[in-house]
């Protein structure tokens, strides 16, 4: 699991958003960049799936991709701004590539029926939150106001789960996370289409790539989750 920072914005920022028409094509773009992402993390996964080398290479080092895991995905939000777009969607796939090894290493606990439940409720789940966020007119400001707590206590949660295990808390971990992704895929679609990124990011394509990162974290979060939850084990 890797945890996402969503964007704040200055009062000035409002006064710089653009046009709905390019807002629009940042999402667009922002969901293009994350499917790629997604195909390059199934990709390692399906080989690292059938290799026992990899398997072995991802479970003696799964603390160590984890850490450079989360060191990509927050120094490509932190320094997005400064970041070249071709550098930053390069971040990206190197990002989506390291999952690729983690997620190939999960996957192989379970059987191929659960994997695939837990992907096509994930991909539900995430597009039915993805189409609330497109379309709602509620400006959301109640819930941004929580997620930023929320995801501190989780990123916590997420740390101790790893370092020590939380047992049967794993199971409400997982539940919690479901719903906090959920949220956060309403979040920054709202957020991407109401040109909140651009303003942030200063670009469209740099808008576009941290959108499609913090679209690829909530799948990810919530497809993991979902296995945890309702996975076979072999």
């Amino acid at each position: 699991m890797t945890a996402q920072n969503p964007p704040t914005y200055r009062a000035t920022d409002v006064a710089l958003r653009p046009s709905p028409e390019l807002s629009a094509q940042v999402l667009t773009q922002a969901f293009v960049w994350m499917f790629m992402g997604l195909l390059v993390t199934a990709g390692i996964a399906f080989v690292v799936h059938d290799n026992d080398a990899l398997l072995r290479f991802a479970a003696n080092n799964l603390m160590l991709l984890f850490i450079g895991q989360i060191g990509l995905a927050l120094g490509i939000q932190f320094l997005i701004q400064r970041l070249n777009p071709v550098t930053a969607l390069g971040l990206f796939f190197v990002y989506a590539a390291s999952l690729g090894l983690t997620i190939g290493l999960i996957v192989s606990l379970y059987t191929a029926a659960s994997v695939a439940t837990a992907f096509l409720s994930a991909a539900s789940i995430f597009g039915a939150a993805a189409l609330y966020g497109y379309t709602t007119k509620r400006p959301l400001t109640q819930v941004r106001g929580f997620i930023g707590i929320a995801l501190i206590g989780w990123i916590v949660a997420v740390v101790v789960n790893v370092v020590v295990g939380l047992g049967p808390f794993g199971i409400i971990l997982s539940m919690i996370t479901v719903v906090l992704f959920t949220v956060l895929t309403a979040l920054t679609v709202k957020d991407i289409s109401n040109g909140a990124y651009i303003a942030h990011a200063g670009s469209p394509e740099r808008a576009a790539v941290l959108g499609a990162v913090h679209l690829y974290i909530s799948f990810v979060n919530i497809f993991l989750s979902l296995l945890h939850l309702l996975g076979g084990r072999r």
